[in-house]
C-alpha cells in the first residue's frame, strides 16, 4: 500500500526519480530529460500540500508519485475528450519506480493502491510521454482509456480510468 512521503523521505525520493530519470534516457525518452523536472523542488512541494506518496518495500521506498485530488488545470485543455466533464477526479504525476526494484509490478502496485486509498473516487487521470511504452502498457493493464494529449512537460497522452461504470 502507498504512504504519505515525509521530509525524511526526500533523499530516497530524489535517488527513485534520479534512477527513473536515468532509466527514461536510455529507453531514448527525452521525458524528464530537458529540465530537472521533476526536482527537489517540486517534491518538497508534494510533501507540503499532502500529496507526496511512496510504496514501499522491505522497508525501502520504491515508487513514488503525486496524488491529487480535484481539478488540474493541466488536464483543462485536452486535444481530444475526457469521458466525462467531471472536475472532481484524482490524478497521478511524477510516478517514478526505482531502477532496484524495477520488474515487480510496482508503477501498476501503486496505481492500484492509489484506486484503494481514493476509493471515494471514481475518475482517474495520468498522463505519459509518447514513447513511454511501459507506462502506457500498465495504464491500459488498469482500465485506463486514451482520450487524447495533454501539454504538461511537452505532449503527452491523456488516459482515464472511471470506475462503477
Amino acid at each position: 500500500m502507498i504512504e504519505k512521503a515525509k521530509l525524511t523521505d526526500l533523499p530516497e525520493i530524489v535517488a527513485v526519480i534520479e534512477s527513473a530519470r536515468t532509466f527514461l534516457k536510455a529507453q531514448g525518452i527525452d521525458q524528464w530529460q530537458k529540465s530537472a523536472y521533476p526536482a527537489l523542488v517540486d517534491i518538497r512541494a508534494d510533501i507540503a500540500h499532502d500529496v507526496a506518496y511512496v510504496l514501499k518495500v522491505d522497508g525501502e521506498i520504491a515508487a513514488y508519485g503525486a496524488v491529487i485530488t480535484g481539478f488540474d488545470p493541466a488536464y483543462d485543455l485536452i486535444q481530444g475528450a475526457w469521458r466525462n466533464d467531471n472536475h472532481d477526479y484524482v490524478t497521478v504525476h511524477r510516478l517514478a519506480v526505482s531502477a532496484q526494484f524495477r520488474g515487480q509490478a510496482l508503477g501498476q502496485r501503486f496505481l492500484a493502491s492509489v484506486f484503494d486509498a481514493f476509493s471515494a473516487y471514481q475518475d482517474f487521470r495520468v498522463d505519459t510521454h509518447p514513447d513511454n511504452h511501459i507506462m502506457q502498457h500498465i495504464l491500459t493493464k488498469l482500465g485506463f482509456e486514451k482520450c487524447g494529449v495533454v501539454m504538461f512537460e511537452g505532449a503527452r497522452w491523456a488516459f482515464q480510468k472511471v470506475t462503477g461504470d
